[in-house]
């Protein structure tokens, strides 16, 4: 197998190097897509007051209900592309990658359709603030004109990371976030466009970044160059990817539906509390980035040592994974528990905001550890082929707990600190799940189990 400088063969070599070399890329690049992300908020906020953030607060839940679902089928196609490529068998690679990106093409399309028609319908029920409504549905329609770009830019990284690539993706994503900012700031700022246009610019920039990721596949050694006239649905390969896809894409919708019954118990906070939180939310981002790394550093680790059959190898890269993911979650939530009033008044001033989003950040933040362990673990699991496990434990406690506790709790004490307790509870009993799970023998040794 031909491999070059930007690919990452994580078979070979110190465990630590190799994982932290691929996930510092990733840990740029996704700091870059949140600084990118945050753009709107920040320039929103600051420009055209708490009602146009809390319009685009309000549709952050409902943005990740629809593309997590596509974006989980593209993490587990990101799973059978690398364990073909640890096993370097070219054919399969090349018909798991041509599959893949046929299903993102597919998929981009229909997320465009249902987005524009149930835009209006799905705030509604989220009981979205009647003074804030015009300008969410706005936000909300023109942001899924872009579906297409944001389902083949998650499609197509993940096609660069699975064989090894994270740096790429970095370069892509400080150029389209620097387009980003700079088109925030021509539209709202200078121009005075209003909130439909910070999505406007959200999608631009987002299509600019898919466009290089293609470019660079499209010029990539042969065994995993892309070829458009051989992108076509392969049955064998789509089944595969739907097998490991659709669980962590069933899991990310099914979080995002507790999510979107906890936006909902926001809203009826008021705008105030929308906005706060949003802030807070986009703030809280930046928390996450050590989990989201490491957690696919670990599924690309375990994919690609799995397929080469080293299986002791993959057991400590497991382990060191894990350790390195908590401890870095921990240290940037106590950051954020200390600096909050100041980070959320970056985005507005309004002191009512500022309250509502330094009591979020000082309710949940000294939690992060949590989080990152049960992705971690999640991570793992889908490296090994068993997404199901994930699935299942995030379905129940970050769904069906998380809602019950909302639906008894608020009753009982009407306060939004009550609301915000949902995130540590549930992901304390995540945790302690996926920790029993981890520490099961046979579990451990089902990594020799695993069939190629």
């Amino acid at each position: 197998m031909h491999t070059t400088k930007s690919t990452t063969l994580m078979t070979e070599g110190p465990i630590w190097k190799r994982i932290i070399t691929f996930a510092l890329p990733l840990f740029l690049g996704n700091l870059f897509q949140q600084l990118y992300n945050t753009a709107d908020s920040l320039i929103v906020g600051n420009f055209l007051g708490s009602d146009a953030l809390a319009a685009v607060s309000s549709s952050s839940s409902l943005i990740f209900l629809m593309v997590g679902f596509f974006n989980g089928i593209a993490m587990g196609a990101g799973v059978v592309v690398a364990r073909y490529f640890g096993a370097r068998k070219i054919d399969c690679l090349q018909r798991a990658i041509h599959t893949d990106i046929a299903f993102g093409l597919t998929a981009g399309v229909a997320l465009t359709v249902i987005g524009l028609t149930f835009a209006p319908k799905f705030l509604v029920w989220m009981g979205t603030p009647a003074d804030v409504m015009p300008n969410s549905i706005l936000y909300f329609r023109i942001y899924y004109c872009g579906s297409l770009a944001f389902v083949m830019y998650n499609v197509l990284v993940g096609v660069l990371q699975s064989i090894g690539d994270s740096r790429h993706p970095l370069l892509y994503l400080i150029l389209s976030s620097l387009i980003n900012i700079a088109l925030d700031l021509l539209f709202v700022g200078v121009l005075g466009l209003g909130v439909g246009s910070a999505a406007l610019a959200t999608i631009l920039s987002q299509f600019v970044s898919a466009l290089l990721c293609l470019r660079r596949l499209l010029h990539s050694p042969e065994d995993y160059r892309v070829s458009l006239r051989k992108i076509r649905f392969d049955p064998v390969m789509l089944r595969q990817i739907i097998q490991n896809g659709l669980p962590a894409g069933l899991q990310n919708s099914i979080i995002a539906i507790a999510n979107v019954v906890v936006q909902s118990n926001i809203n009826s906070f008021g705008k105030m509390a929308v906005a706060g939180c949003g802030a807070y939310s986009k703030i809280e981002g930046f928390g996450f980035l050590p989990i989201t790394c490491f957690s696919l550093a670990l599924t690309t680790f375990i994919s690609q040592n799995l397929g080469a059959r080293q299986y002791e190898r993959a057991k400590k890269g497991a382990r060191f994974g894990i350790l390195c993911s908590i401890s870095l979650a921990e240290i940037v939530g106590i950051c954020i528990y200390i600096f909050s009033p100041y980070l959320i008044a970056a985005f507005n001033n309004d002191p009512e905001v500022i309250s509502y989003g330094v009591l979020q950040a000082r309710t949940v933040t000294l939690f992060y550890f949590l989080l990152a362990f049960s992705h971690c673990i999640a991570g793992i699991m889908r490296g090994a082929g068993k997404a199901t496990v994930p699935m299942f434990t995030m379905m129940v406690c970050w769904c069906i707990i998380r809602v019950s506790y909302i639906t008894v709790a608020v009753r009982i004490v009407p306060m939004i600190r009550t609301v915000f307790w949902a995130y540590p509870l549930t992901w304390s009993l995540s945790s302690v799940v996926f920790l029993l799970y981890f520490l099961k023998a046979d579990w451990i040794h089902g990594f020799e189990k695993q069939k190629q």
